[in-house]
């Protein structure tokens, strides 16, 4: 029976949502209910219409979103005991997260976010290990640090948030507002998605693909705030001073996630595919050998600043570095642990399969996200649309994923053309992310690098 057979089968036998609800799933919900109604009691004459609306949408996606996915039950509480906790040890005094031992060292916004890049890094090896010796203990213990990676990315986001305010009521944010705020919701998210995927098929090898691609957001996420000091909380400019902002960016994101998710297993599916033939195998060992070349070409041309700020030549060496770790690390595994690899990884089927749902998933909220910065822009700058180069790009991603889909869909296009148009549909959506920031310049210039 086929994947999509199977889960055919598993929707026509599965009992309507409401029958399946139990007793903790109800407390859930009460629990959601309240929090959103004491935010909005204690808060509401901060918020204007839009944003409470926004409130009780939230709740109630959340609420749905416990429903049909358990685990996210148990996350979700974690966030918020450990959020709380840490607004509570601030009080009203900002000054408390240098005085405080579990604020400086655990649940602060710096600290919590430093915790998830160690727990991601650290997930990411334990998934390498998983994957070249198909330990099912090695694969317990990977999943558990990307939970714990998870919840510590959303506590650092949640107690930032409330950093701000402190801060200043006129500075304070959702932190969705800058580079180094998106790329810790893009790793969350991202790890969330790989989660849900791996307990649904079963499988944890995929996760030293997608972890990979997570952590090298993560070094990225370091080198910027190193590099910039980007981790510090500024005023928004007057364009993001929008209740847009709440719903825009996050729905961005859930799209960005789920392509990336869905070009790491491309890569592994071509992996897998390729390695079956000599042919297949000399092409992996060329493609690893030009990755090795442009990362060491990074590694010996040093790092290039210009005006006092880091330039695009400055993120394509580190860009270059990094590729250089992957390639060696990659080349090591697959000298050593060969056939137990092949062995780990699922079926091209699956592969192919988990690519069009991530793919259909992201699509649909890159969709939301454009319509809702459509209509963000007529409020700010008078105008739906004004081939600005980032809306010119994120037209070109949008048009690039619809038509995978239609060839999937309608045309029965199915595995390496589309893995390959999977991996290179990110490099497209990266530029329109980054790459627009740093060569192009618009309405949008105030995400620049």
């Amino acid at each position: 029976m086929s994947v999509i057979e199977e889960d055919m089968q598993e929707l026509l036998h599965k009992p309507s949502l409401l029958k399946s609800l139990g007793a903790f799933d109800w407390i859930w919900a009460l629990l959601l209910v309240a929090g959103g109604i004491y935010a909005h009691m204690n808060f509401g004459p901060l918020m204007d219409g839009y944003e409470v609306g926004i409130l009780y949408a939230t709740t109630a996606s959340l609420v749905v979103f416990g429903w049909y996915w358990k685990p996210a039950r148990a996350l979700g509480l974690a966030i918020a005991a450990l959020s709380l906790a840490g607004i509570g040890l601030y009080g009203d005094e900002l000054a408390r997260g240098e005085s405080n031992f579990f604020l400086k060292f655990i649940l602060s916004s710096q600290s919590a976010i430093s915790w998830m890049s160690a727990l991601y890094v650290l997930a990411t090896l334990g998934y390498y290990l998983t994957l070249a010796t198909r330990s099912e203990f090695a694969g317990r213990v990977s999943s558990a640090l990307t939970w714990s990676g998870t919840v510590m990315g959303f506590v650092g986001l949640m107690v930032r948030w409330r950093e701000s305010y402190l801060i200043s009521h006129d500075v304070g944010h959702i932190p969705v507002s800058n580079l180094y705020e998106v790329f810790i919701l893009f790793a969350v998210l991202t790890a969330l998605l790989h989660l849900h995927y791996e307990k649904r098929y079963d499988n944890r090898a995929m996760g030293a693909f997608v972890l990979t691609l997570i952590s090298g957001a993560v070094a990225f996420l370091l080198w910027y705030s190193f590099e910039r000091g980007a981790h510090e909380i500024r005023p928004l400019v007057p364009a993001l001073q929008s209740y847009w902002m709440k719903i825009h960016v996050p729905a961005n994101f859930v799209g960005y996630g789920a392509f990336a998710l869905a070009a790491m297993l491309g890569v592994a599916y071509l992996i897998k595919d390729y390695t079956g033939t000599a042919e297949g195998r000399r092409a992996f060992f060329i493609s690893l050998g030009i990755v090795f070349v442009v990362g060491i070409i990074g590694v010996l041309s040093g790092e290039y600043r210009m005006s006092g700020a880091v330039s695009a030549t400055g993120v394509l060496v580190a860009l270059g570095k990094s590729l250089a770790a992957v390639g060696i690390w990659a080349l090591l595994i697959w000298a050593v642990a060969r056939e137990r690899v092949l062995a780990a990884l699922p079926s091209l089927e699956v592969f192919d399969d988990i690519m069009y749902k991530a793919i259909a998933l992201g699509f649909a909220f890159f969709t939301v996200a454009t319509v809702l910065g459509a209509m963000w822009a007529a409020e700010a700058w008078g105008g739906y649309w004004s081939w600005d180069p980032k809306e010119t790009w994120a037209l070109i991603v949008w048009l690039n994923y619809a038509a995978w889909l239609h060839l999937r869909m309608s045309k029965g296009w199915r595995g390496k053309p589309l893995a390959w148009w999977a991996i290179i549909g990110l490099f497209v959506t990266l530029f329109a992310f980054l790459g627009v920031n740093m060569f192009l310049s618009g309405l949008h210039s105030y995400g620049e690098l």
